[in-house]
């Protein structure tokens, strides 16, 4: 009987590493490897993700089902909305408020 292995050990992902033609996906294979974090997530990491003194990386889950409601007349809203298509309000200062809390 044989036995398949379904995840990767150390030794496989520092052997994929060395297959990597370009440091560029050196870093991604060990970024994906380490965080645990989807392809997508990996990728849309920024900069500003990243704090340098205390080793972290903030890495938003873009598979998470966030619902974003109009503070005025609680219509849906999509991440891109930028006015209520409810009432028209501008909700630039109501989404990030929104979004903050659902990241803790």
């Amino acid at each position: 009987m044989t036995v398949t292995k379904v995840y990767l050990e150390i030794d496989d992902v520092e052997g994929l590493e060395r297959a990597a033609t370009y440091l560029r996906d050196r870093l991604l294979i060990r970024i994906l490897f380490h965080l645990g974090c989807r392809i997508s997530e990996a990728l849309a990491i920024r900069v500003e993700d990243i704090d340098f003194e205390k080793g972290t990386i903030t890495i938003e889950h873009l598979k998470t089902r966030s619902r974003l409601l109009c503070p005025n007349c609680h219509a849906r809203l999509g991440k891109t909305h930028r006015f209520c298509p409810g009432c028209g309000n501008s909700l630039e200062k109501a989404l990030s408020q929104q979004e903050e809390r659902h990241r803790m």
